[in-house]
């Protein structure tokens, strides 16, 4: 038996995932609301989280740098649920050491394929999130920029996003200018919308 956690911020979803995937027979499947930390289930730590990739802001899933073969044992393999066309929320999960990545829109059965596949270590991901990993690759933005640019998108005037990063207004005025020119943007508005619709932000 494959010990699963899903992680899903929304009950709906969470509940219909956790009741699709304990029709299997190989899986031992638990949940929790994508807001809380975890220490293991009644059956021990799970082998797999299954976490909607806007979760992985949260404390949730504390794997830290992603699991691979050979340090399956120190924590839970992550597998992401994501669309396609969010470039910046694959390499977020990338980032936080995912390793696998099933499309939302995709037939449950690869669901399940994935989790036996990571379950083993090894990387699943899926056909139609290739595109999207290439563009991930690419992401023109440094995480200053990115910083800058999200505290631009709580409404922050450049004053205050110089003092909370303690830098020169003018400082914060160039990083502004340099992610709009590297996103293609014909102002700073334009620049937050971009970033979040390729999920940057």
């Amino acid at each position: 038996m494959i010990r699963v956690l899903v992680v899903h911020s929304v009950g709906l979803f969470r509940s219909a995932l956790v009741a699709l995937l304990r029709s299997e027979e190989t899986l031992d499947v638990t949940s929790f609301t994508g807001r809380t930390v975890f220490h293991g289930t009644k059956g021990g730590a799970p082998q797999v989280c299954v976490a909607d990739i806007d979760c992985l802001d949260s404390p949730a899933y504390d794997g830290g740098a992603g699991p691979g073969p050979a340090d399956m044992g120190r924590g839970p393999a992550l597998l992401v649920l994501a669309t396609v066309r969010k470039p910046g929320a694959l390499r977020k999960a990338f980032d936080a050491g995912a390793l696998g990545y099933v499309n939302k829109d995709g037939e449950p059965g690869r669901l399940v394929e994935a989790i036996h596949t990571v379950a083993q270590g090894e990387r699943f991901i899926d056909e139609s999130l290739a595109l999207d990993f290439l563009h991930a690759a690419k992401m023109p933005l440094t995480p200053r920029e990115l910083s800058v640019l999200a505290l631009a998108a709580e409404g922050a005037p450049i004053a205050d996003i110089a003092r909370s990063l303690h830098l020169a207004s003018g400082t914060i005025r160039n990083y502004l200018a340099a992610a709009i020119r590297k996103v293609g943007a014909r102002n700073r508005l334009d620049a937050i919308r971009i970033s979040q619709g390729a999920g940057w932000l």
